[in-house]
């Protein structure tokens, strides 16, 4: 990034800077800009009013930009491909069986919540509550119970790994700008999101369930008249659930779905190849293997977070595909359908990259810094305040995600003393504050409410009492993690 001398002082950077997120927001909620182009517009006004030269601005905006994609784009596209053949193959279906016949009924919604958990790792929010909706509905319908008991373990699931767990793009945006390593997010997400679920997502529905009645929609039985069925406007619905028949006639075409075994072994293969970069590295670091040895090289090249993905989707393709007897052809168009969903979310995670490289460039990130040096608020606090604050003022937690990120990076750059984990649990506080107040602004929020046929008042009581649960209970662990590590 081109080095550039600041020309204002710290006051009136943080004017322009409490008005370029002003401005962001503006555009983004008034105006319905597209998220992408009110950040690159917006990374443009604030480097021309923090003084740039001119002759810099274009270098620092694409500069930005590059070196966000540069770990963001491989890494959601991979695990979009992951997911989208897991999702064609039937594996949610096979997950979601198996575990229910392994825990009990009694225990439907843990083990509902589980497969959401696993089945969540490289399939984003979502489309992962889609594809599980037909599941959740035909086991409330079979045991009985209001649909919250089982829905909402199984949303929180999905929340959480959307969140916290890479290669989700919001979290492996955030670790791109804030500087932390993915694994070492990975490690912490899973650490920090399971008891975060457990807490905030399954005992939270158990609750709700017994307090709120609410009564499976006839979605999938294909009595739903035209005003029951979900708002294909309404990011994440899908006409193919809600019309009725259209996904069983698909999948009665389709070979045999994968074993429970398969399909826990896939999504265990990535987590092991990135943990055993993760071993290594320690080992080495800690002088146990010698760091330049062949044993240590390589296996830090198999557990990079792309190569794991890529192997995993080479070996996927493989299992799921070939030897399910599909053709290469029709292997190649179910993961080139992952794509075309994910490029929005890539584009808009490059811009907030952008946005990020201005405010290091211009300053206003040292100048931030020094402020919150003065009132004496810990960094990983401050990133979890600007988050929320980000979050409720315009919905989405993938563009909270990443501005907070953004404004935080330079924070932490000019914060001495950040250990790799604290930077690990930097990311996850973000993430904790994207999480929280899930409300009318927020795309997710009207996908629970329209599926589950609930009211927008029972949904502030319920999803959004349960993502501000998950938000802050991760929140308060990263802390608490941060004080001993």
């Amino acid at each position: 990034m081109p080095e550039v001398e600041p020309v204002l002082s710290a006051g009136p950077l943080l004017l322009i800077a409490a008005a370029a997120v002003g401005v962001l927001l503006f555009l983004i909620m008034k105006l319905k800009l597209h998220a992408f182009l009110a950040l690159i517009l917006v990374s443009l006004l604030t480097a021309l009013a923090t003084r740039i030269p001119l002759e810099d601005v274009v270098g620092t905006l694409t500069t930005g930009f590059g070196s966000t994609l540069a770990g963001v784009a491989l890494l959601v596209g991979l695990g979009a491909m992951l997911g989208r053949l897991l999702e064609h193959s039937g594996g949610a279906q096979v997950l979601a069986d198996s575990l229910i016949r392994r825990f009990g009924e009694k225990r439907a919604p843990l083990a509902l919540g589980v497969a959401a958990l696993l089945f969540g790792f490289p399939i984003f929010f979502d489309a992962g509550l889609v594809v599980f909706l037909p599941i959740v509905f035909t086991v409330a319908l079979r045991l009985g119970g209001s649909l919250l008991t089982y829905g909402l373990p199984v949303a929180g699931a999905f929340a959480v790994m959307h969140a916290f767990v890479p290669p989700h793009p919001g979290p492996v945006a955030a670790a791109e700008l804030i500087g932390a390593d993915i694994g070492l997010v990975l490690v912490f997400g899973l650490l920090v999101g399971l008891p975060t679920w457990y807490l905030g997502g399954y005992l939270f529905g158990l609750w709700a369930g017994r307090r709120y009645d609410v009564a499976v929609p006839d979605i999938l039985g294909g009595g739903a008249t035209q005003d029951d069925t979900p708002d294909p406007s309404v990011e994440g619905t899908s006409p193919a659930i809600a019309s009725g028949g259209g996904t069983r006639t698909e999948t009665a075409t389709r070979p045999a779905p994968p074993r429970f075994g398969t399909v826990v072994g896939l999504l265990l293969l990535p987590l092991v190849l990135i943990f055993l970069n993760t071993g290594l590295s320690t080992l080495a670091t800690a002088g146990t293997l010698d760091e330049e040895s062949f044993v240590v090289r390589a296996g830090q090249l198999l557990g990079a977070t792309p190569v794991a993905l890529l192997i995993t989707v080479l070996v996927a393709s493989v299992v799921l595909g070939l030897r399910r007897g599909e053709s290469g052809a029709q292997v190649e168009s179910i993961v080139n359908s992952a794509l075309g969903p994910v490029c929005a979310i890539i584009l808009i995670t490059g811009a907030g990259g952008m946005f990020g490289g201005v405010l290091r460039a211009s300053g206003i990130g040292t100048a931030l810094a020094d402020v919150l040096g003065d009132i004496g608020l810990p960094v990983i606090v401050a990133a979890f305040v600007v988050s929320v604050l980000l979050r409720v003022a315009q919905g989405s937690a993938t563009v909270a995600l990443t501005t907070a990120a953004g404004l935080m990076a330079p924070v932490v750059e000019a914060t001495d003393g950040l250990s790799s984990s604290d930077l690990a649990l930097i990311v996850i506080a973000i993430a904790g504050g994207a999480t929280v107040l899930s409300h009318v602004n927020d795309s997710g929020f009207w996908l629970v409410s329209r599926f589950f046929r609930m009211d927008e008042k029972t949904t502030l009581k319920t999803w959004t009492v349960m993502e501000t649960l998950l938000g802050t209970i991760g929140f308060l662990i990263a802390l608490v993690l941060s004080l001993f590590l």
